[in-house]
């Protein structure tokens, strides 16, 4: 029995062994699976710096294989100039983890290698393992971030500088009852975000007043953006206003693109000739300004915008609305606070206040030191100006550049506007006269009835030609 016993012992002693066996080498093929998964490089020494493991994602980082290093000493490796430095070698000259930045020659990339000791029970280091990181990308993206902080901060300078020079000219210059109270009213609303109408013949200052609105109000540290509804085709003003996702259409940037709503975000939106807008893009509009929402052209994530919308037309949208070309809808959302204002012809007592801020605008501007005549002015005040105020500033710089003298005489006076004609003056030039003759058809055209489509159609021409000749003879800012 006792025999019996033993060996039945004996038996088990080996199958245990077996076992043990078996479940050491799962323990290694376990570790070796865990190490191999590892997207970062491992890389093991002992405490002489005897390199003994590396994984597979060592070997792509660095471009080093295994077969060329294990074995070998850190010290060794060093000095053969397979690495500029080791971080193994720090880590056993100090005894703590150390972290460094390499550049691995044979590819040229940049790694980042912590070494962390393994201490054994005396104290001493048995191994080192260390962790190594492709931070090539990083750094190249860390380049790139740089550059974009740089051109952006750039551009935040230019737009700043470019806003404060654009909100600098929004002095409104005046002296007639008609015009205070459009400016009492300006200044009134410019603290609370309601829509704002105006109204107005072409010429007669309406951007000006926008422009006042948001001084007054957000101030001129927030973005005042400007778009005129009738300059830009009806197919690329949706991208304009709302912007476009990458690849929403032909032509896109591939980065996509923000519209003037995220542009003016938290300031103004002023929307020139807003009865030019078309009808299909009224109805976005409309869903813009009552949601305080946008979605890109393309795009399906509303993006909340917070700005103050005050638009401008010289047309009459109440005829419009009942002609059905402008929505009544949009119309009443525009019309929340309407300020009309009077054409220079009904505010006289302005023109000789405005003839000597545009002597003295045009003498800063030319270096130029001239004067005006009282015949002048009184000449000026008796025109009727069609074109109101943009057309009395056209006209004050034709006489200062055409006129020799350092005075301004009535002899300078152009004589449309002295003797009301419409007419070249005798002894212009055929090709002169008929330019003069066009641009004034355009002119008029346009100011009746407010639209390019419409301007082709009563002068009995096509648009592009239209169109055309109002760039050829400045008329589109109209």
């Amino acid at each position: 029995m006792v025999v019996s016993g033993g060996k039945n012992r004996r038996a088990d002693d080996g199958s245990g062994l077996l076992a043990q066996g078996s479940l050491i080498r799962e323990l290694i093929a376990e570790q070796e699976a865990i190490i191999n998964s590892s997207y970062d490089g491992i890389f093991i020494t002992d405490g002489n710096g005897i390199v003994l493991r590396v994984n597979a994602a060592y070997e792509r980082i660095s471009g080093i294989r295994a077969d060329e290093i294990l074995g070998r000493n850190m010290a060794q490796l060093v000095a053969d100039g397979i690495y500029d430095q080791s971080v193994t070698l720090l880590v056993l000259e100090r005894r703590e983890s150390v972290t460094i930045n390499q550049i691995v020659k044979r590819n040229n990339k940049h790694i980042l290698v912590t070494g962390n000791p393994i201490f054994d029970k005396e104290g001493g280091i048995f191994r080192v393992v260390t962790n190594v990181r492709d931070v090539t990308e990083l750094n190249n993206l860390q380049k790139k971030l740089s550059q974009t902080v740089a051109e952006t901060l750039k551009y935040q300078t230019e737009l700043s500088h470019l806003r404060s020079l654009q909100l600098k000219s929004a002095d409104i210059i005046f002296r007639s009852r008609a015009m205070a109270p459009v400016v009492e009213l300006a200044v009134k609303v410019a603290n609370v975000s309601s829509t704002v109408l105006i109204t107005g013949e072409s010429g007669t200052g309406k951007e000006l007043i926008a422009k006042l609105i948001h001084r007054e109000g957000r101030g001129s540290d927030k973005p005042f953006i400007k778009i005129n509804c009738g300059a830009i085709p009806d197919n690329l003003m949706e991208s304009e206003l709302f912007g476009y996702e990458r690849g929403a259409f032909t032509g896109a940037r591939k980065e996509g693109k923000p519209g003037l709503f995220e542009l003016a975000n938290k300031g103004t939106l002023f929307l020139d000739e807003i009865g030019e807008l078309p009808p299909f893009l009224q109805v976005k509009l409309l869903r813009a300004i009552q949601d305080k929402t946008v979605t890109r052209v393309g795009g399906s994530v509303p993006i909340n915008v917070e700005v103050r919308i005050v638009a401008a037309t010289h047309r009459d949208l109440v005829r419009m609305v009942q002609e059905g070309t402008f929505r009544e809808d949009l119309y009443y959302r525009l019309m929340v606070v309407p300020i009309p204002i009077p054409p220079l012809r009904d505010r006289k007592e302005d023109i000789p206040l405005l003839i000597m801020h545009f002597i003295d605008k045009f003498n800063k501007s030319f270096g130029y030191t001239k004067s005006v005549m009282p015949q002048v002015i009184d000449a000026l005040v008796e025109y009727s100006w069609p074109g109101n105020v943009r057309e009395l500033e056209n006209v004050i710089e034709r006489m200062m550049v055409t006129t020799p003298e350092n005075e301004l005489t009535v002899a300078s006076v152009p004589n449309s506007v002295l003797h009301g004609r419409v007419l070249p003056k005798i002894g212009t030039g055929l090709k002169e006269a008929v330019a003069h003759t066009e641009k004034l058809l355009l002119e008029e055209a346009f100011r009746e009835h407010g639209s390019w489509n419409k301007v082709a159609e009563v002068l009995e021409i096509d648009r592009t030609t239209a169109f055309r000749k109002a760039v050829k003879y400045g008329l589109t800012d109209k």
